[in-house]
């Protein structure tokens, strides 16, 4: 774990950090629907919201506004490892998602599959099932693994072939908690379809760093700022080269390789190049190293490792507290021992209601979420045979002490 010098550090960069402005004092454990903020970053989105000229003038304020954004694309393709592509804004990564996929489907050749897994959130299934169906593709869904809450590139070499034309993965369930190999997929899709279009959701997987767009061989990566310490509003896309060129939604006469539609706000790559500067900095904490990319390369080890601890205290216990495994009725999803776990728990009591259970820790100052199986989980539910579950996410910045406290307010719960 972070030693407590620089984990006080880093909890004095995040806003509301131990409080809600509604409720009060309270434990933030509800990452994964949104994390918390940088406080640079709300500074900065303060600042470019009051600036009233616009991008592509000729004027000291445009030009500033147009170096904000070339210094954000270029950072945040290091922090991707993206040496090609393009980096852009849109409105938010579901949006992103949308159009990343219309184009792959409308303009890969006709015919052919378009496959994707039942661990995706409904952003990329939707969008895959929508568009094949209008280009008159074959849609196929690959089953995931309801006990590892994850999917593999076994699971695809089953069901790509050679007129494979799109795949979408998801690189971390918001509902499981648990990472995909992103790069072993695409090595699989690829050895059988090299031209297919591969577009990947990283909604849920950026927090935790560890990025590297170069070794996976995608061609797009959808990014959702608010859950990665920045605001919502907008979403960060990459796309590849080849995915640029593609004929695609513009303005008759504008530059061909432009996907943003209309003026984009410059506050959205202010605050996102804060986020990147945060990882540097941490990653400056953590390496003598002086290139930006070997810092965030420690930043996302460190983070990795930092969450591992915390959820295994979760799941194991600390101090003289049981854990969560050790509780009499309590069932985890994916399994207790999962090296594929980025961060987050999700849980049922037996025999009782999830909302109840999100609903007592309130009481208790603790802020989770109940997940239900809706058009957003029932994919990870239904199989379960699972009405609702508890999401517990953690993020970097939480502590074990915090852990303590939610473990302590389980036992009160679990048996009461």
């Amino acid at each position: 774990m972070f030693e407590a010098g620089l984990m006080s550090q880093i909890r004095d960069r995040f806003a509301w950090i131990d409080a809600c402005p509604e409720q009060g004092p309270r434990i933030f454990f509800e990452n994964a629907g949104g994390a918390l903020t940088l406080k640079s970053a709300v500074d900065v989105a303060r600042d470019y919201a009051a600036i009233p000229d616009n991008q592509g003038r000729d004027n000291p304020a445009s030009h500033a506004l147009m170096s904000v954004i070339a210094e954000t694309k270029a950072a945040t393709k290091v922090f991707l490892n993206a040496s090609g592509g393009q980096v852009f804004v849109g409105e938010s990564g579901t949006e992103l998602l949308f159009r990343m996929i219309s184009t792959a489907v409308l303009e890969s050749p006709q015919g052919g599959t378009v496959v994707g897994s039942t661990l995706e959130h409904p952003a990329s299934r939707s969008a895959a099932i929508r568009w094949s169906g209008i280009a008159r593709k074959d849609y196929v869904a690959i089953p995931h693994n309801s006990e590892t809450g994850s999917v593999d590139a076994a699971d695809y070499a089953k069901h790509v072939n050679a007129e494979t034309r799109v795949a979408t993965i998801i690189h971390t369930s918001p509902v499981t908690g648990m990472s995909v190999d992103v790069a072993a997929i695409s090595d699989v899709v690829r050895a059988v379809a090299p031209n297919c279009f591969i577009i990947v959701d990283g909604i849920q997987h950026a927090a935790h760093g560890d990025l590297n767009i170069d070794s996976y061989r995608i061609d797009g990566y959808a990014i959702s700022p608010y859950k990665v310490f920045s605001r919502h509003g907008y979403g960060i896309g990459w796309i590849s080269d080849r995915l640029s060129a593609l004929p695609h939604n513009t303005l008759i006469g504008g530059p061909a390789d432009n996907w943003e539609l209309g003026t984009r706000d410059t506050g959205s790559y202010a605050t996102f190049l804060e986020v990147v500067k945060y990882f540097e900095w941490l990653g400056a904490q953590l390496t003598a190293a002086t290139e930006r990319r070997d810092k965030f390369i420690a930043a996302g080890k460190a983070i990795h490792d930092h969450e591992k601890a915390l959820t295994d205290a979760m799941l194991h216990g600390t101090g003289n507290l049981k854990g969560l495994a050790d509780m009499p009725m309590v069932r985890i999803i994916g399994g207790v021992d999962n090296p594929r776990r980025e961060g987050l728990v999700s849980l049922t009591i037996d025999g009782r209601d999830a909302a109840s259970i999100v609903a007592q820790l309130s009481e208790r100052g603790i802020r989770v979420h109940t997940r239900k199986a809706d058009h957003y989980s029932g994919n990870i539910l239904d199989p379960l045979g699972l009405d609702s579950c508890v999401r517990v996410s953690l993020c970097h910045y939480n502590t074990e002490t915090e852990v303590a406290q939610f473990l302590g307010a389980m036992r009160e719960i679990v048996e009461g």
